[in-house]
């Protein structure tokens, strides 16, 4: 039986446009928000573009006690408060998936650069937050929102999967789901790091050849 995803953050552009993805997919998704009400209506949303959608909305902890897999799509400076939120409702087994990018923008800067944490990346801060027992996966960083939103178009991006080899693996499967992603097998927890910064680097150049859309990446030489 294919795994419940929980999106918490599943109201922003990005978790909304996973959330279609997956829906359109066939998959059963639960969108967490703050706001319980915010995440009936992104819900709505999702049923209104994609028939037959399977998708609930709740409060981020009822969302997380409802799905094996959780994908945390939320800016950066509110990541360590939502893991911290939701830290009672998680139990050993479940994988919880990172997005997060430190930008500068956490502090006021741009979002062409990104900040050091202690624990070196997004992804291993979220690592440090959770119970024992559960896994946490570094993946969908530097995948379009506005091509994930566009259901009729491949969104055409590679996406590193770093975290413990059985946890990145179920993450990995989930991206054919999305026509045009491509998982990418990133290793271990702390290559996010690298991974997290490309995202800088994309949104640069979506600004600098002006690309509301946004860039996708390849990694070329492969032979699957």
């Amino acid at each position: 039986m294919s795994e419940t995803i929980a999106i918490l953050g599943g109201t922003g552009d990005q978790g909304l446009g996973l959330a279609l993805r997956f829906c359109q997919a066939g998959r059963k998704v639960i969108i967490g928000s703050r706001k319980a009400e915010r995440a009936v209506e992104a819900a709505e949303n999702v049923r209104s573009q994609v028939e037959g959608a399977d998708v609930e909305g709740y409060g981020n902890e009822e969302a997380t006690t409802k799905a094996e897999i959780v994908i945390l799509s939320v800016p950066f400076e509110h990541t360590a408060g939502t893991v911290k939120g939701i830290k009672d409702s998680l139990s050993e087994g479940q994988i919880v998936v990172s997005m997060a990018v430190p930008l500068a923008t956490a502090i006021g800067d741009g979002a062409v650069r990104t900040i050091g944490i202690w624990q070196g990346s997004a992804a291993e801060m979220v690592q440090s937050l959770v119970p024992a027992g559960v896994e946490v996966v570094s993946a969908f960083q530097n995948v379009s929102a506005h091509r994930l939103q566009h259901l009729g178009e491949p969104v055409e991006c590679d996406v590193v999967v770093s975290g413990a080899k059985a946890a990145r693996q179920k993450i990995m499967d989930l991206c054919p789901l999305v026509d045009g992603l491509r998982a990418l097998d990133g290793g271990p927890l702390s290559n996010a790091r690298i991974v997290e910064d490309i995202t800088a680097l994309i949104i640069g150049m979506n600004i600098r050849h002006k690309l509301p859309d946004g860039l996708g990446i390849r990694f070329t030489g492969l032979t699957e």
